[in-house]
């Protein structure tokens, strides 16, 4: 890597740690915001992912900061052992991801301080919610549609993402036999005949294509890609070597080829795609007001989610590509809607224009930046190495 390069990483190191101990404390209990300024809240999802990048910091204000964040999580928990949305509100409920998340957070918090039986009691009430969660009575988790991270995007029933985190909070909690189980059925086909025939259940494994169904359910099932799940496919091993590989040649063609039809700017990602265009069958009346093709969930760039990208990169063996895209991501993480900051850390960029959109100094953006830049220095995947030897 050129000096240059290697230069401006360590100071997008530096501002994102300056991001996350800015955020560390906000105005709901003393609890960390989501964003620098434009969300105060203290949001589930965005602090459980943010737990890779405080765990790979060695800061111990953020170390301290997240475990208040999960004993206050226990704290609120429900009786049959869901966890809320918002960390000090335990009526705000329904998200299908917080509590997968919470899990896996518990789990990389453990190792990180050495403490295997942390929250025990809170983590077998969420993992028996979570056991409850699949309507055939199986192994696969199923969702209500904008129920995960993405609050304005149709998942409808087995979803890839939320999958994903249950099979990697499995493993890390040591549920190897389940986690295999969980695998196995994600292994399986879609189903594409319009006939779903006795005793055969459906999977995320897509035809003839190298990546995982977005979702699937029953007949039903959608195709386009999601990078955040299939991301998590390579890094908890879910997909094989092979498959890994396959994929990651499969994304960056798919990519090479939305830069020539000026459909994406940047050298990373969409969090989606193909994009979901009015005319598709797919497409609901309220993605014209938040989820134009190339927005949002409809195929933004999401900082925090190429975060993803690149440890998947790392655990697929694409050295070289890991390093080119941290380049990239470094790059983005600068763009803002603040010209007074010289890192935006933003949420999302516009696909087709590499436009900052969201709020600045967005937790998980810094806190993902981190972990990427650890992966990529040390050639390895902290805390998902072990999930992959099996």
């Amino acid at each position: 890597m050129r000096t240059e390069n290697q230069l401006e990483i360590e100071a997008a190191k530096k501002a994102a740690l300056q991001v996350l101990l800015h955020n560390a404390h906000g105005p709901f209990e003393d609890l960390p915001r989501t964003a620098g300024w434009g969300y105060p809240e203290p949001y589930t999802r965005d602090l459980m992912f943010s737990i890779l990048g405080i765990a790979v910091s060695d800061n111990n204000e953020l170390l301290g900061s997240i475990r208040i964040v999960l004993e206050t999580l226990a704290k609120h928990q429900t009786l049959h052992g869901h966890i809320c949305s918002l960390v000090h509100d335990g009526d705000d409920r329904g998200s299908s991801d917080t509590t997968p998340l919470f899990l896996l957070g518990v789990g990389i918090y453990r190792k990180r301080v050495f403490e295997p039986q942390f929250l025990e009691e809170a983590v077998a009430k969420a993992l028996l919610w979570m056991e409850y969660q699949s309507p055939s009575d199986r192994y696969l988790v199923a969702q209500q549609p904008t129920s995960d991270w993405r609050d304005e995007k149709w998942v409808l029933g087995y979803g890839l993402y939320v999958n994903t985190l249950v099979y990697s909070y499995l493993r890390i909690l040591g549920k190897d036999e389940r986690a295999q189980k969980v695998k196995n059925e994600m292994s399986k086909f879609t189903i594409t005949q319009g006939v779903m025939n006795k005793h055969i259940h459906e999977g995320l494994v897509v035809k003839q294509k190298p990546y995982y169904a977005f979702w699937s359910y029953k007949i039903h099932n959608s195709e386009r890609f999601d990078l955040l799940g299939n991301s998590l496919a390579i890094l908890s091993g879910i997909a094989s070597p092979g498959r890994a590989d396959e994929m990651v040649t499969w994304i960056e063609a798919e990519c090479s080829m939305m830069q020539k039809n000026g459909n994406l700017t940047l050298n990373l990602p969409p969090n989606f795609f193909p994009f979901t265009n009015p005319e598709d069958p797919d497409w609901h009346s309220r993605y014209a007001q938040f989820n134009q093709p190339g927005d949002y969930h409809n195929g933004g760039i999401w900082p925090f989610i190429c975060g993803f990208y690149i440890a998947a990169l790392v655990a697929a063996k694409h050295f070289s590509l890991a390093k080119e895209k941290l380049i990239a991501l470094t790059h983005a993480i600068q763009l803002t809607t603040d010209d007074k900051l010289s890192f935006g850390f933003n949420e999302w960029i516009k696909a087709q224009t590499g436009k900052p959109m969201g709020q600045n100094w967005q937790t998980w953006s810094a806190a993902l930046y981190l972990y990427a830049a650890r992966c990529v220095e040390e050639g390895q995947t902290p805390y998902f190495e072990e999930m992959r030897m099996s």
